[in-house]
């Protein structure tokens, strides 16, 4: 995830664009900061939703067959590691 000190300077920049605009040095480092907080935020949700197990009603596993299929895949990465 992004530093708190990367996060407070995103919020600082779009305080600035707001308020007066950015230079175009200040808008190419918002731009970076951005996409890597993007990065961080679409990594943690990809692994809240490796761990998500669908049941119906009946408590029946209806989990989607991708997100099954991206489970069995890390546990194999996982077993590489060790």
């Amino acid at each position: 995830m992004i530093s708190d000190k990367k996060l407070q300077r995103i919020n600082e920049l779009a305080k600035k664009a707001k308020e007066k605009g950015l230079t175009k040095k200040e808008k190419e480092e918002q731009q970076t900061l951005r996409q890597e907080y993007l990065a961080g935020f679409r990594k943690s949700f990809k692994k809240q939703i490796e761990h998500v197990t669908v049941l119906d009603p009946e408590g029946k596993d209806v989990t989607p067959e991708k997100v099954k299929k991206l489970r069995h895949k890390n546990k194999d990465d996982d077993s590489l590691l060790h």
